[in-house]
Formats: C-alpha cells, structure tokens, sequence
C-alpha cells in the first residue's frame, strides 16, 4: 500500500477542520490488520500514558546525581530547556506520521511503510531495544529509590544486591498489574499525571519553604561542576545532556497504545505533543527546585543513600520529610515502570504479530479474557531483568542501561521521519498534521537526532575501564549484528502485511490458534 498526496493540507498543526470522525477499526483493518485489542483507552489515558513513561520524577530524580558529575547545575538547567525544545520538535514530527499510521508496531510499521521491509526491521529492533531498557532503568531506579528510603527509615544498606533483589520485586509487580488489561493501565496511568503535578509542586513547595539556606540563582544557572576525569568542557556538557534527553523518551508509548485507544489517529498524535510539553515545564520546574535546595554539594554528591536527591531533601527537611517525598517519588517511578511494562508489550506483540521475533507465535498471543498480551508481557520483564545484570558488578551500569535506552530508540523516533521527508507529496497525512511547518520541524528532529545518537556512544567517564566503559555502543552493534543474522532467517516470515485482505486472512489464521 503506497502512500498518496494529500490533495489539501491544513495550514498548521493539529486535526484538519471539517474532517469526519475516522472509524479506527476500519482504518486498522485498511493498514491490513484484524482488531484484537481492547479499544478502551480515552485521549486522556493515551496522553497520559506517554507522560507517565516520561515521568520526571522518574528521570530528572534518578539521573541527578550524574549531572551533579557531569556539568552540574548548569548542564542540568540549560541542558533540560535546550533538550525539550529539540525533543518537542522530533515528537511534533513523529506524531504526523503516527496519525497516518496508528498501529501497536508504531515506528517500525511507519518504516515499514515508508521505506521497505529492512527499513522496518531495524528500525522495530531499534525500538525494541530502547523500550526494554527503559524498562530496566525506571525500574532499577526506583530501586535505587526504593534502597534510599529503607535507609533512612531503618538504616538499611542498599547493596548492589540488595538492590536487584528489589529490582525484581518491581518487575514482578508491573507484570501481574499489566495482565489486568487496558483499562487499569489507563486508570493507573490517569492517576499517575496528577501525582506528578502534585508530587513536583509538594517537592519545590517545601524545598523553597523549609530549608535555612538556599543557593543564589548565579549558583543554579552558572555553576559548572566535572568529575569525570575529561578536562575538556564543552565534552563533558555533551554528556551531560543525557539527563534530559534519557528523560525525554517513551512518548512512542501513545502510539503503540493506538490500537487500544478511540479515536487514535488524532488522540495518539496529540498525547505524544502534549506529554513532552507538559513534562518539559514540570522537569524544569522540579530541577530548578531541586538545586536552589543543595546544602553541601560534594555531600549532595557522594550521599551514603547513593541517591543525591534524598540527601537534598534530608538536608533539607529532615528524615520525616524527606522520607515522606521520597515516598512520592518512588510512588511516580512505579507508576512511570508500569507504563513502560505496558509501551513495550505491546512493541513486542506487534513485531510477533509480523513475524519479527524468535518465538513470535507464542509473544503474539492475546488472552481472550483481558485482551492482553500475556506473555509479551512475561518476555518484556524478562529482557529487562536480564540488561540490568551488570549493575551487579559496575558502579557505572545504570548510566549504561539508560544510555542503552536513548541509543536504541532515539534514532527509531527519526527514522520514520526522515522516511516521510523523502517521501515528500507520496506521504499521505493522517487527520493531525504540521502543515507547511512539516518539512523544516522535521528536519531539525532528524539533525538532532544524529547528533545525539553519536553522542551517548562516547564514553562517561575517564580512564575508560572495564568498569567505566559505556556499553550503549556495544548494545547498540550486537543488536544491529543480531537483528541482521536474524534477518536471513525470519525474513521470509517477517512482513507487515500489504494488503487489508491480505492482513485479514493472516491475521484471522495466526490468531485464531494464538489466542489463549
């Protein structure tokens, strides 16, 4: 099914006026898939959703004691306005297209489409990869988080150990909380976008009200801070925008949850403009809040809780305070991991339901009673487990497990963009597009997304060890390597289909033995 023009784009951004409301099921059926999920998801819940998978209390939280290392207040600060400007643009861009295309396969099935079958392959690996490591890092961290509370509670020693065993635990909660179905996963959701707003506004409430001291705002927005053995600067600023760019990700969640939401092509677009611009406030809000509140920044920095947060708000507020905040915090964070559990599932179904993925007729089973994939869900906890494994052994491999996230899906969001670039008038729209300011927003978030892509390849810290090494760039080429092997296997299974008649007959013939 190739793309055709659009006889009369809209001017600007958002749904075209006088568009009838488009039938979602039909429009699955014409991408040439048979509706299995439970289409019960509002436009709320689908922005809420990619918000939650944002989660600031999650990134910005978990990730601040690398940017007190790695550029510090400064990086932090400007780092996060200049990231969400650049992540604004790459999502207005990625959420054209998913108007045109509101699938569970989401950026692989736009590759796919746009670009031909190896296109769509890398670029669902890619995706794949990155949801799964996000899925390690926001629940590792709220691990961490989970630790830090315990020891200011019962002076508990959060132990590498001791955290994976956590860990576990959480994953093991996500995954029996998704098997619930959609609905308590929009529910939940729903729920976590208010504790947010809340929890950053209860967070920077107190942190300006009750601490004796704070920092002047030349400290906040100038102060440069590296420990990370590099003498060059403007390097170590590079790395530190890692903060905010590993925060701003997981807004593909609203389009693999299209499938399951009314009113997608319009509702899955705007969720995922809409999580960014919210989150982008909120973030720069709750950091600036953060770093007026440091008391001792090398103690901030080397905090025994291993968590430099808690130790702004111990200082701060004292243990009481502190460990209720936290409480927030890590509250946020399982909200945030339950979303991701429920983005990445469904990645993993869709690319079962095209043959991507080894085992695909057991990942692309649907329970017929919760219209879930049940065990896409078991296998997205699994590989998540098993990449948080080497923090373990290395003090450095969270960083590693999040530079692992952007590395993986930040090019996947640029790929389907610069394939409707090329396209150009062979792209037909969907109901929510950018009009004339398609082409140039398009081409700001491909340039920026190479850049980044290059950038979190580089190591973090110096002298480059066993221990220190950035393993992004490894996950990055065993994957590319893997996925190509696999390729000269599965692709005469692996395709989208080309045809609606050609998707229904497959999809009534697979699924009718794979639903459980």
């Amino acid at each position: 099914m190739s793309p055709t023009p659009d006889p009369s784009p809209a001017p600007s951004a958002g749904p075209a006026p006088g568009l009838p409301q488009q039938d979602e099921e039909q429009r699955l059926r014409e991408l040439g898939y048979r509706p299995v999920l439970a289409r019960r998801m509002g436009g709320f819940g689908n922005f809420a959703i990619s918000f939650s998978v944002i989660s600031i209390l999650s990134g910005c939280m978990t990730l601040y004691g690398f940017g007190l290392n790695t550029g510090g207040p400064a990086v932090m600060l400007w780092g996060w306005a200049g990231v969400g400007l650049f992540v604004l643009c790459v999502g207005l861009a990625l959420a054209e297209v998913t108007s045109a295309y509101p699938t569970s396969g989401a950026l692989y099935y736009m590759a796919d489409r746009l670009g031909g079958r190896r296109w769509g392959w890398y670029t669902g690996w890619l995706n794949l990869l990155g949801l799964l490591g996000a899925i390690a890092g926001i629940d590792y961290g709220a691990a961490l988080f989970t630790g830090a509370f315990a020891n200011l509670q019962w002076g508990f020693e959060p132990t590498p150990g001791k955290t994976f065993v956590i860990f576990c635990a959480i994953l093991l909660l996500h995954a029996v909380l998704n098997l619930f179905g959609v609905r308590l996963v929009s529910l939940l959701n729903s729920i976590s976008v208010w504790w947010h707003l809340a929890g950053v506004a209860l967070i920077v409430g107190a942190l300006a009200v009750f601490p004796d001291h704070h920092q002047s705002p030349s400290f906040v927005f100038t102060e440069f801070a590296n420990e990370t053995g590099w003498s060059n600067p403007l390097y170590v600023a590079a790395i530190g925008l890692l903060l905010a760019q590993y925060t701003f990700s997981g807004y593909d969640a609203s389009a693999h949850l299209s499938e399951e939401t009314s009113h997608a092509s319009v509702a899955a677009s705007r969720g995922i403009v809409r999580a960014i611009w919210a989150s982008w406030l909120a973030g720069f809000v709750l950091l600036a809040g953060l770093t007026f509140a440091i008391q001792d920044y090398d103690a901030t920095r080397t905090t025994d809780t291993g968590v430099p947060p808690a130790q702004i708000l111990l200082d701060g507020l004292g243990t009481d305070g502190a460990s209720a905040l936290l409480l927030v915090v890590i509250v946020a964070q399982l909200f945030c991991g339950n979303a991701e559990v429920a983005a990445a599932s469904r990645m993993v179904f869709a690319f079962s339901r095209d043959g991507a993925l080894p085992g695909s007729h057991l990942w692309r089973k649907v329970s017929d009673r919760t219209q879930t994939p049940v065990a896409a869900v078991w296998l997205s906890v699994a590989v998540a487990c098993v990449l948080a494994l080497p923090s373990l052994y290395s003090t450095t491999a969270y960083n590693a497990v999040t530079a692992i996230n952007v590395i993986g899906i930040t090019p996947a969001y640029a790929i389907p963009v610069f394939l409707r670039l090329r396209a150009g008038d062979r792209f037909q729209r969907g109901p929510w597009h950018l009009g004339r300011w398609s082409r140039p927003v398009g081409w700001i978030a491909v340039g920026w997304v190479a850049c980044v892509t290059v950038l979190f390849c580089l190591p973090q810290a110096s002298p480059v060890t066993v221990g220190t090494m950035n393993y992004a760039s490894v996950a990055l080429a065993v994957v590319l390597v893997l996925a190509t092997a696999w390729w000269y296997v599965a692709r005469r299974s692996y395709g989208t289909p080309t045809t609606a008649a050609y998707g229904s007959d497959r999809d009534q013939a697979d699924l009718a033995e794979g639903i459980v």
